[in-house]
């Protein structure tokens, strides 16, 4: 009888030490800044890229930054950025091979897992799915949420040419939506685009921002947030071109909708429940912008980095910190919004 006590006793301790060391969780985020968009370019996501044979610089038009724990705690330290929530870099994992798509993810997470696992109190994260795989997307998001910790995904605006908002991707939106989880959309460039210009060459200038706008657009007109309200959406690059096509699609929509061309949608129903990182230049007017069509209690801290130096966003947030005009917005953008995006996740 003792021996199976012992055992048990044993078999406890093992299950929950296996259980400690897949599972990676956010510390207390009172009163601490938080970066919503920042990339760990781990080398299983390098490799990853190379074996779906992805070309970095036809899809984004610049390569990839190096990077290292040491190297982003160290900016972390120096931009008084005490955690952040990494999300896998561009370009994004499927090359139309969901067997190697879903490897590859996979092999991505759980390298973005073990560093959250070895620095919990810096670093939590949202896992890349193989979308436009549907079914291989919410496997790797039960596996990612339930064994790993994350807590949500990445979603690319685009995915192989399908945009957010498309009705295949209806099963996963289910499933995030039943986990209340947090989806950070990134941008990638449109499969179709001029190439004889420099906007479509080096896909930060234009196609990221245009990107962005085209997939919340879609996701507005197919009624997504509204459907789906407990799904948490952070923008990037302080709301990209929304701002100013808000209005403007709120006005075509009701034109089409009244000669029956498309479903009526309340754009500001949709659209309220959004939130915005300020990854970017957010002086000296785009966050204005951004504050027209949203309030403060909607947009959160995100530095880019590395795809940013860390120099160059140190400058960027200590100038923005400096400006008497943002000083009160501060408190919650940098802390009281994460809190709340990130309570019970």
């Amino acid at each position: 009888m003792k021996k199976i006590i012992v055992l048990f006793v044993l078999t406890l301790i093992s299950i929950n030490s296996l259980f400690a060391e897949s599972i990676c969780h956010t510390f207390n985020l009172k009163n601490k800044t938080v970066d919503f968009h920042a990339h760990p370019v781990t080398q299983e996501f390098r490799d990853g890229i190379k074996t779906l044979k992805v070309d970095v610089i036809k899809e984004d038009g610049f390569p990839m930054p190096e990077w290292s724990v040491e190297a982003h705690k160290e900016f972390m330290a120096e931009a008084k950025i005490d955690y952040t929530v990494l999300s896998p870099a561009t370009p994004h994992v499927y090359n139309g091979d969901n067997k190697k798509a879903r490897e590859v993810a996979r092999k991505v997470n759980q390298s973005i897992a073990k560093i959250c696992r070895e620095n919990p109190d810096s670093f939590g994260f949202v896992a890349c799915v193989p979308l436009p795989d549907v079914k291989g997307a919410i496997e790797e998001t039960k596996y990612a949420m339930d064994k790993l910790g994350a807590v949500g995904v990445k979603l690319s605006t685009n995915n192989y040419g399908v945009y957010l908002g498309d009705k295949s991707f209806e099963p996963l939106m289910a499933e995030l939506n039943s986990r209340k989880a947090l989806v950070i959309l990134h941008p990638a460039r449109a499969r179709e685009r001029p190439e004889n210009v420099v906007t479509g060459k080096v896909a930060a200038i234009y196609e990221y921002p245009a990107d962005t706008t085209r997939a919340v657009i879609n996701m507005m007109a197919n009624k997504v947030m509204t459907r789906y309200p407990n799904i948490t959406f952070v923008v990037p690059h302080i709301g990209s071109f929304l701002p100013y096509m808000l209005q403007r699609f709120n006005g075509v929509v009701g034109v089409l909708a009244a000669r029956g061309m498309m479903e009526p949608v309340d754009i500001h129903e949709e659209f309220k429940n959004l939130y915005f990182d300020i990854a970017g230049d957010p002086e000296p007017v785009a966050l204005d912008i951004l504050l027209m069509v949203t309030d403060v209690d909607h947009v959160v801290y995100g530095s880019d980095f590395p795809y940013v130096a860390g120099k160059a966003v140190i400058a960027k947030k200590r100038h923005f910190e400096n400006n008497e005009k943002y000083k009160p917005l501060i408190e919650s953008i940098y802390r009281k919004n994460a809190v709340k995006l990130l309570e019970n996740k």
